[in-house]
């Protein structure tokens, strides 16, 4: 038997690169918030959801794993990378089993479901994974600018593509296991139709706050406020995702605790950190304002670059929340921000404070998931090589022109 399990998955791993250049050849659909909504509350199938999932899962998987495949082979060579491979490779092939069930079948459907847990724990670790990978590298070759410019283009595309996949794992799983979280019966899955977005606010203000309370022994307060355009005197309620929210807001509020503390240690009294929400016929926009003095302008790409980071390395799997990791809070808070058409951007007054501010789209007809597809326009990106700059770069011991002779 366990020589027949063992030939069994050498075929089966053997039609893997079949898989990935079918399905590759597909661009994923991406769905709108609207979608999700009506699909979980009104007539959710769970027949639709398996036959749709079985489809769209690969494409997905697929289109980001050639992504992978064009990574520079220093890359792909580190033990981390090829990790995080496996994991994709195996999460297809569980897909593919379903590929020829038959959606009336009842033990197929629970089946299916069963799996895309499995998928979605195999995957927890993805993203420190995946950054240990990136360690790994530089430790090995240093810095290189084309490398450290295909990176970014490469992680940006292939985090939001992991987000975009767990979207549907837990809609699905969490529509169709059978039980419902009664912590948060109205759910729609993971989606609140009607979001509190100042009750998130203060959820990532408090938990920001016990931590910076352990680390510091103190820690700034909370001033917030609401603007609501449409319907003035009503609290401010989208239709969203509250953990996506709150994973922004959460590292907003560790930067800004942090900055806040650090600046003033021998002041008497901390500022607060001040949240302004205002929600329009397009936008619902969030402020962040702190006192924590703020950074340089030249130093905010950096905050967003998964190549920089300050930080010591966190252990993995421990489960805590430091106040600073393998510095990816910024850049995969922003993605979750642009998942759905939304935004997350800083803007810095070095000597006085930082503004950090989460657009999301006000309706959900315009939050549509935003989704990498493998194209050409992909592929030449990876081939693209540095060039040299076309601008003057200012030198600290300039020409002095009066002697410069004309030849």
């Amino acid at each position: 038997m366990r020589l027949l399990r063992c030939l069994a998955k050498r075929a089966a791993l053997a039609g893997v690169p079949t898989y990935i250049e079918h399905f590759s050849k597909f661009s994923p659909s991406p769905l709108s918030m609207k979608q999700f909504l009506d699909f979980g509350s009104s007539n959710a199938c769970e027949k639709t959801s398996f036959t749709f999932l079985r489809q769209e899962l690969p494409v997905r998987l697929a289109n980001i794993m050639k992504e992978i495949n064009l990574l520079p082979d220093r890359v792909l060579r580190t033990p981390s990378v090829q990790l995080v491979q496996s994991w994709y490779v195996q999460s297809l092939l569980d897909i593919m089993e379903f590929l020829d069930r038959d959606p009336e079948d009842q033990a197929a459907l629970g089946q299916f479901t069963a799996a895309l847990v499995t998928i979605r724990n195999r995957h927890n670790d993805v993203v420190p994974t995946m950054a240990q990978g990136v360690l790994e590298y530089k430790e090995a070759y240093g810095d290189d600018p084309v490398t450290n410019q295909n990176i970014q283009y490469f992680l940006d595309r292939f985090y939001l593509s992991r987000i975009s996949i767990r979207m549907l794992l837990n809609q699905h799983t969490l529509l169709f296991d059978g039980s419902t979280n009664p912590a948060h019966p109205k759910h729609i899955g993971s989606i609140d139709p009607h979001c509190s977005v100042a009750d998130v606010v203060r959820d990532a203000y408090n938990m920001s706050k016990l931590l910076c309370d352990k680390y510091y022994m103190c820690s700034p307060d909370l001033e917030i406020q609401e603007v609501n355009a449409a319907s003035p005197q009503q609290p401010i309620r989208i239709v969203y995702v509250p953990s996506h929210l709150y994973h922004m807001l959460f590292e907003l509020f560790k930067n800004a605790m942090r900055a806040t503390v650090e600046s003033h240690e021998s002041s008497p009294r901390l500022p607060p950190v001040r949240v302004m929400v205002a929600l329009g016929q397009e936008d619902l926009a969030i402020k962040m304002s702190d006192r924590g003095l703020g950074v340089p302008l030249r130093k905010i790409d950096r905050l967003f670059s998964y190549m920089y980071s300050t930080a010591p390395t966190p252990p993995l799997g421990d489960g805590g929340a430091p106040l600073a990791g393998f510095g990816y809070g910024l850049p995969i808070s922003r993605l979750y921000a642009r998942y759905f058409q939304g935004d997350l951007q800083l803007f810095s007054m070095e000597g006085f404070g930082t503004d950090a501010l989460i657009y999301l789209k006000a309706l959900s007809t315009d939050s549509v998931e935003r989704l990498p597809v493998y194209n050409k326009s992909a592929w030449r990106h990876y081939q693209a090589s540095q060039d040299g700059g076309d601008w003057c770069v200012p030198s600290t011991e300039p020409k002095n022109a009066s002697t410069y002779r004309v030849p």
